[in-house]
């Protein structure tokens, strides 16, 4: 008997003391850093305790084959070959890995999104700055009406002297995914490189990154696949892989193997590191798959279903059109919020909004509050995982209401 999408929503997915998390906190922001269950950081466990008892053994005889066995593993879940994929702390890793290795020459010019990450934006004007290539921003409309407009914005900006595009998966402030795999077949016709940031999509949306045609793909496991932070892959295309070379220059470089590519030899070894985030990554999709009833598929489509049904409750309670259709959405959120002028917050390493902050001091609701370049300024970003259910989203428009009133 199969259950509805529409009940399983009114109640988390999984038992929220299966994670990490504070039971005090609502928490709606798996999309910044994720959330780890206990049982994978055991897992872990056990791999640091197997390193540290015997670390020659495990990492000079063991480390390889096991980066192996995970990569496999990894592979099978976003539709690659094991040999394409390597693993890098995360996904703002694998941007750079590639951007520092491209050989761009002046004149080249390198199109982003303005919906891109920062971190991966700085990355792209570094690396153009560093070539005497020129960065060309991208006006992505948001709210948007369709896949079509952002297609239509891309393609609007591609010249013959386009050499690359750096573009999400999954928006990081706005929430959207992205028609990429539309956008990555005009640009192959044209001979244009892709540089996919998919931070976001492993575990929230299918993949199979033979399908989609990238040339280079980096994406988090620490997300949505809930594994260890500092767990990231980056896919390259077989011709492409023997100029990308990792961010650290270590023994591989002048290795006299054979048995494997360089690609593989240099990515496997940077120096002496924690691997185990990385090796935890198919206990971490295993544990999930057989956690969920009906694994990895329903668990996409009831996170999505929760994301949908909340940002539509809350879009009506409060009057505020839905900023795009449904079919760009995953299980993570943004709204545009219109508040009057809030005190500004106080600088630090990381910005953090009045509002996120009061959320948290006054109802312990954990969910951020985005700073945007047009009007109203500011969104508000929910995420929807397996501990998560409907009522929490209750508590955020009640929170919000409390907050906008004060302004009032």
């Amino acid at each position: 008997m199969s259950v509805s999408l529409e009940s399983l929503i009114e109640k988390p997915l999984v038992d929220p003391a299966l994670f990490a998390l504070d039971p005090s906190v609502v928490f709606l922001n798996h999309g910044s850093f994720g959330a780890c269950p206990l049982a994978v950081l055991e897992f872990q466990s056990e791999l640091r305790q197997r390193m540290e008892w015997q670390p020659v053994q495990f990492l000079q005889r063991d480390l390889e084959g096991l980066l192996d066995d995970a990569r496999v593993s990894l592979g099978d879940f976003v539709g690659a070959d094991p040999d394409d994929l390597v693993f890098v702390a995360n996904a703002t890793a694998g941007v750079n890995t590639v951007l520092r290795s491209i050989p761009f020459e002046p004149g080249n010019e390198l199109l982003v999104s303005n919906h891109e990450y920062n971190a991966c934006r700085n990355a792209i004007h570094f690396a153009a700055e560093v070539r005497g290539a020129k960065v060309i921003t991208i006006d992505l409309p948001f709210p948007v009406k369709s896949e079509d407009e952002i297609v239509e914005a891309v393609m609007s900006y591609v010249t013959d002297k386009t050499r690359l595009l750096l573009i999400d998966h999954v928006t990081s402030q706005t929430g959207l995914v992205l028609p990429i795999k539309r956008i990555i077949d005009l640009l192959q016709e044209r001979g244009i490189e892709t540089l996919i940031d998919g931070a976001h999509a492993p575990g929230m949306v299918p993949l199979n990154l033979r399908e989609l045609g990238a040339t280079y793909y980096t994406g988090n496991c620490h997300k949505w696949i809930c594994a260890p932070k500092s767990s990231g892959l980056l896919y390259v295309q077989k011709d492409k892989q023997e100029q990308i070379r990792p961010l650290t220059i270590s023994h591989g470089a002048n290795s006299p193997r054979t048995d494997r590519s360089r690609f593989q030899i240099e990515f496997a070894w940077m120096g002496t590191r924690d691997p185990t985030a990385a090796l935890t990554v198919p206990f971490a999709l295993n544990y999930l798959e057989e956690t969920v009833e009906g694994g990895w598929s329903q668990l996409m489509k009831r996170n999505r279903h929760l994301a949908i049904t909340a940002r539509r409750i809350y879009c009506n309670s409060y009057n505020t059109p839905i900023p795009s259709p449904d079919s760009m959405i995953g299980s993570l959120v943004s709204i545009p919020i219109f508040p009057a002028r809030v005190p500004e917050c106080e600088p630090g390493p990381y910005y953090i909004d009045y509002w996120q902050a009061e959320l948290m001091k006054r109802c312990s609701i954990e969910m951020p509050i985005i700073p945007w370049f047009t009007y109203p300024d500011r969104l508000m970003r929910f995420s929807c995982q397996v501990y998560n259910f409907l009522s929490q989203y209750d508590l955020l428009g009640e929170g919000i209401k409390e907050l906008i009133d004060d302004q009032v």
